[in-house]
């Protein structure tokens, strides 16, 4: 029964591996999305129903429940399988991401859902632009450029083609959280300047969590505040086991 991360939004598995340092279990997998540090199969097109039944398929082959967490599009999507396939998942936690209580994207996914605008955008976007803007979400400089120096042109197309698919994310998605019956957990960076930290308790409310954690972060809680978040998995898996 496994621990299962599943990344975000210009990132790799590599955002989670301060959160496993700090993690005692050793049964953990962070797994690789199509596209970002990871080849994409032959026929995949990165649309947002694709890497969730993507996901189902790699926990199909661990064969049992595990403990799914995911960050940023990682929650989305996390939550989407935690609600269509409650059978693969044990406990679920999430968090930056806004799968419910509005309809609004932020600015950054609206340039990447348009057209001709999203690929000139791309095409200008350096690792160095990415650092600067973890930076300026308050990532420590040494991770922003880490995580930034992983940025490529299938990682960018990978971005674009997932935002065009999921324009109307809500609409499709957020009806099924109701289904989600494991018990679950929501984190938030107080400071997240991309997906508001007030957005927290709507999540919580559709999944039906029975915590929130609040962490002294921006949106990127795993590499700002891995300690306190590996820290807040650990006693909601262990309340689970409880």
């Amino acid at each position: 029964m496994p621990a299962v991360f599943v990344h975000g939004v210009p990132d790799t598995h590599h955002v989670w591996d301060d959160v496993r340092d700090h993690l005692t279990r050793t049964d953990v997998i962070a797994l690789a999305l199509p596209g970002f540090g990871n080849p994409v199969p032959e026929d995949f097109t990165s649309t947002k129903e694709e890497y969730a039944d993507w996901i189902i398929g790699r926990l199909e082959e661990i064969g049992s429940p595990v403990d799914l967490v995911g960050h940023d599009w990682g929650c989305v999507l996390t939550s989407r399988v935690a609600s269509v396939r409650p059978d693969l998942v044990r406990t679920w936690a999430g968090g930056d991401a806004s799968i419910s209580g509005t309809d609004e994207w932020h600015s950054f996914a609206k340039i990447w859902q348009t057209p001709e605008v999203g690929e000139q955008w791309m095409a200008e976007f350096a690792p160095s632009a990415l650092s600067e803007l973890l930076q300026a979400n308050g990532v420590p400089a040494q991770r922003a450029e880490e995580n930034a120096s992983r940025l490529d042109t299938t990682m960018k197309d990978s971005i674009l083609r997932l935002y065009r698919s999921a324009v109307h994310v809500w609409a499709d998605w957020e009806p099924g959280l109701a289904d989600i019956t494991s018990p679950s957990l929501v984190f938030w960076g107080t400071d997240d300047q991309i997906e508001p930290v007030e957005r927290a308790d709507a999540v919580a409310k559709s999944v039906k969590a029975t915590t929130v954690v609040r962490l002294d972060s921006g949106h990127w809680t795993p590499l700002q505040q891995p300690r306190a978040l590996a820290a807040a998995l650990t006693r909601h898996w262990e309340s689970v086991r409880a």
